[in-house]
């Protein structure tokens, strides 16, 4: 609602030096003084129109319930024609320099700077009725602009620009419509879809940084041309009058953001595998989930230090004396300039100021809070370590060593050139990926004087979850490096082994580390032999008993299919025995030729090499065929699926694909390993990692990779586990399947198929269901496990610790410990089992990293040759987990983190809680007693934790009870 203020108030130059917006607010605090005494109104504030400090406004609303539905926006402008127009062109000057820095008298001669900002502030309150007029002449017969000025909104607000200073906001985006209308993009005729995406495209393919727009129809010569608004502001889109800029507060970087929303959106819009309406709509991109990495400026107060650096006097003079915006444009420039071949985006939040009450002080502009800005990378030199400069006799070398400061140095490279260039610390790629922040705080502290203590860099607080050691630099991608290294030269001796009555045909890592998701990947070990009870007649080595656990040595599993022949037999009890000879022979033949120390068993041979363990498992591709084979009592041979050929074609043909397709994927998004390790640790720190397999783990963060619309693939690891914790937050597993679309092996009519499928057989299929190109309809890695419950568990604590670990990233004032969500609330167990920490191999794993440490019997060392066989595959934990799941699998549930857990929490089963009728066969962990007359059975809880006790001597500390659930 406007108000128009009396012409008796103003006086001939009040356009000059701030009187025009101070009495305006005089007037407005007025009006405010007078409402706010009637009893009409439930509240009376003050806000500022678009976080602008100049332009305050007044918030009324009604009492009572309708407070929250209804909200009057009060503006104040001046009566028609009371200024001369011409003052407010983009060239002139209204606010005189001497009276801004308060000297008595000005310079002589000094030329005042034009004050765009200002004028333009000004100007804009004299159109707002002609604008108002505009609009709705465009929208009259034509109800497609309202459904699609709608979307556009919406599709703003999800994206976050659409509040704020310099935002793109609805009024804005209307315009924008009617400019289409007039340019003929669009018709009366449209849809408010059609609407939509023309707005995107245009959107998508103007650079209105670069080419200001105007709608202004007839030309006036008197009037300012676009080449003057372009020469004052960043971004330019003319009003009709010809002298308003709507996009006045508006930053390039801003304007860039949109731009790039606009283009992406328009591919999802033409991908027919996306729901679009569902990706661009309802989808929130917050900025922690929308960018690669973000950092805070916690002091916003050092701008004004800045400013002084930059010399920014002029526009601090035409913002009013804001200095948030005075610098942010030159501060994002600044940034941008750094990051040029390693950020395709840098992004700013908007400054945004709350309404306060009319008895309070306004607030200052301090309060805008942090200012946080987000980077999205390019997949390939965001890491790089090398800055490379203009040759060093070129004229742009002083300005590369001006914008770079002492960092530059002069180099030869290999061509023979010597340039200027730059070189950042940095040797694992956990460093690499944090280059970009020792470029931030380096530019900001030598171009702009912001102290590294103002600024919070967030982008990968979350990876010392998966470190362990405290002296470790990097996050153990180098470690998984060297075991493919290994495994690869392995395959290579395989395939050329001399004297096998067989060929091998192709050996296929199985095993986590293999496609780079093995949560702390192996290290190469030796054993100390004195650490441990020798067995010299074989060569092997076994745990001592005095001595605290080994350490655990994880077998790489790999499979080795050998060629067919008509020699195989046909009997599955004849293929077991001839893949243990096969067994036996290949550790012989790796022992004479290649010198490795190898220990055959009936089912696999583990050898030990570079200090690493692999097993080899010899495969036959008939083999699941063969045991499918039944005789029915006519005699007839027919096939049908049993549990073992199950397992056994899980083991020799579905985990090699997807263990060769997550490898891939790994090649083409080099932190699909680090995201997939971080939601494994989360999940298995949730004490979840048993009720969940690995590779569903694997799957789920692939689909982010491969799916992520409405966002970008994630380039830091960070963001892929704060989008998994999202999508298992957020993703409805009841009416949907998850579509895994692995190295893109379904078309479009595959997954409509998938779907129309599954929802005519939802009531048959686990309740988590994930579909992939070679497992559309059985979603085997979530048949068994999860369960209802445990996925409804995984849910609510996704949204939990999603939300917790948001709040925290997103505020820099606070002390950031994000190691919170990665500590699991026990208080909903009934029974804590505590372990002994001496016996737990992987102790070291624990997230918070355990005081005292114990020696586990190796050394870190790989070039042994002849040693004898460490002890692979011992964690006690594990196999006291097994006998106690085996005993009370009926009565509980048992929960582990198995990377260093200290505690087992177990919960009670409810039914098996209920009294049972007293019979022999149902004794098994009960007792008798009496209850209404009648001999029943009810658990006997204190002799079963006494069990607990007995079945982990050694290893169990203590056992407590938690809950009387028990008493019945």
């Amino acid at each position: 609602m406007a108000v128009t203020m009396p012409r008796e108030i103003f006086q001939d130059k009040d356009n000059l030096n701030q009187r025009y917006h101070r009495k305006r607010a005089l007037y407005l605090a007025h009006i405010a003084q007078h409402l706010s005494k009637q009893r009409l109104f439930g509240s009376v504030k003050f806000a500022y129109m678009n976080s602008n400090h100049l332009k305050p406004i007044l918030l009324l609303r009604p009492q009572g319930k309708d407070e929250k539905m209804v909200t009057v926006r009060l503006h104040a402008c001046p009566a028609p024609g009371l200024f001369k127009l011409s003052r407010f062109y983009p060239s002139k000057n209204n606010i005189r320099t001497a009276w801004f820095v308060e000297q008595s008298t000005p310079k002589e001669g000094a030329t005042e700077p034009p004050t765009p900002h200002y004028n333009n502030s000004i100007v804009c309150d004299t159109m707002l009725l002609s604008h108002l007029q505009f609009l709705s002449s465009a929208a009259t017969d034509f109800p497609g602009m309202k459904d699609g000025v709608a979307l556009l909104k919406v599709w703003l607000n999800q994206r976050q620009l659409s509040k704020g200073l310099g935002c793109f906001s609805g009024f804005l985006v209307s315009m924008l419509v009617a400019y289409l209308l007039m340019k003929r993009k669009i018709v009366k005729m449209m849809s408010g879809y059609q609407v939509l995406r023309s707005t995107l495209q245009f959107l998508a393919t103007t650079d209105l940084s670069v080419t200001g727009i105007s709608l202004v129809k007839d030309v006036d010569p008197s009037l300012p041309v676009l080449d003057d608004f372009q020469q004052a502001f960043e971004v330019v889109f003319v009003d009709p009058s010809g002298l308003v800029n709507l996009c006045a507060d508006m930053t390039a970087s801003k304007y860039h953001q949109v731009q790039f929303e606009a283009r992406y959106s328009m591919e999802i819009l033409d991908d027919r595998m996306v729901d679009g309406f569902q990706a661009l709509l309802m989808t929130a991109k917050p900025m922690l989930r929308a960018f690669d990495h973000v950092f805070h400026l916690k002091h916003v107060s050092k701008l004004q230090g800045a400013c002084r650096k930059m010399e920014l006097l002029n526009d601090l003079m035409d913002r009013g004396g804001n200095y948030v915006a005075a610098a942010l444009p030159f501060i994002v420039s600044l940034l941008v300039r750094g990051l040029s071949g390693r950020a395709l985006l840098v992004v700013h939040s908007l400054p945004q100021i709350p309404e306060w009450p009319i008895d309070a002080e306004p607030p200052k502009h301090k309060d805008v809070g942090p200012l946080t800005f987000g980077l999205l990378f390019y997949p390939d030199f965001a890491a790089s370590v090398l800055e490379k400069g203009p040759q060093a006799d070129h004229p742009e070398a002083l300005d590369f060593r001006t914008f770079w400061g002492e960092k530059s140095e002069l180099r030869r490279f290999q061509d023979g050139s010597i340039r200027e260039a730059v070189v950042w610390e940095a040797n694992t790629a956990y460093q690499k990926r944090l280059i970009p922040e020792q470029i931030v705080r380096h530019l900001l502290k030598l171009h702009a004087d912001i102290p590294e203590s103002s600024i919070c860099y967030m982008g990968a607080l979350l990876e010392s979850v998966v470190r362990t050691g405290k002296e470790a630099s990097g996050t153990g991608e180098e470690a998984m490096i060297s075991v493919v290294r290994s495994y690869d030269d392995l395959s290579r001796k395989l395939w050329h082994l001399k004297e096998l009555p067989l060929m091998v045909t192709s050996v296929q890592g199985v095993h986590p580390a293999l496609r780079y998701t093995d949560v702390f990947p192996p290290i190469p070990m030796k054993p100390i032999y004195s650490f441990h009870t020798q067995i010299k007649t074989k060569h092997l080595l076994l745990p001592s008993e005095e001595k605290p656990c080994p350490a655990y040595i994880t077998p790489l599993k790999m499979i080795c299919h050998m060629e067919g022949s008509g020699q195989w037999p046909q009997d599955k009890d004849a293929i077991k025995r001839i893949k243990a000879a096969f067994h036996l022979q290949l550790a012989e033949l790796l022992q004479q030729q290649h010198q490795l120390v190898c220990r055959p068993a009936v089912t696999h041979t583990d050898v030990y090499k570079d200090g690493y363990v692999f097993r080899l498992q010899v495969a036959y591709h008939r083999e699941p065929l063969i045991l499918k084979e039944v005789v029915t009592p006519e005699g007839m041979l027919k096939y049908q699926d049993t549990e073992e050929s199950r397992q056994l074609e899980l083991e020799i043909q579905h985990m090699p694909y997807v263990t060769s397709s997550l490898h891939g994927l790994q090649q083409q998004h080099p932190v699909f390993g680090s995201a997939c390790r971080l939601a494994k640790r989360w999940v298995s720190a949730q004490l979840l990692s048993d009720s969940i397999s690995e590779e569903c783990v694997d799957l789920l963060v692939a689909f982010l990779f491969l799916h992520p619309a409405p966002f970008t693939p994630p380039r830091s690891p960070q963001v892929g586990f704060l989008r998994f914790l999202d999508l298992l937050a957020t993703f409805d597993w009841k009416n949907n399947p998850l579509i895994v679309n692995l190295n893109a092996g379904l078309t479009d009519a595959d997954c409509t198929e998938i779907k129309s499928k599954f929802a005519a057989a939802r009531s048959h299929l686990p309740v988590m269901f994930i579909a992939t190109p070679k497992d559309r309809w059985s979603s085997m890695w979530t048949q068994e496990r999860p369960s209802a419950q445990i996925l409804q568990r995984l849910t609510v604590l996704a949204s939990e610790s999603l939300r917790a670990l948001e709040e925290q990233l997103m505020d820099p004032l606070k002390t950031q410990d994000v190691k919170m969500v990665f500590r699991p609330p026990l208080d909903f167990y009934d029974v804590l089992i505590y372990l002994n920490p001496n016996q737990i191999p992987r102790h070291l794993e624990s997230v918070d990293q355990p005081v005292k440490s114990f020696s586990r019997g190796v050394v870190k060392n790989s070039t042994a040759e002849k040693i004898l066989f460490p002890v692979v595959d011992y964690d006690p934990v594990q196999c006291y987990l097994r006998e106690l799941r085996d005993a009370f699998s009926d009565l509980a549930l048992f929960f582990y983190d198995k990377h260093g857990g200290e505690v087992i929490a177990v919960l009670w089963k409810p039914l098996s809680f209920q009294p049972q009728p007293f019979k022999a066969s149902n004794m098994k962990g009960r007792m008798v007693t009496t209850l209404n007359d009648k001999l029943v059975c009810v658990p006997n809880v204190e002799a079963i934790l006494e069990d607990f006790e007995v079945l982990g001597e050694g290893l169990v500390k203590s056992v407590e009870a938690r809950t009387e659930k028990w008493s019945i």
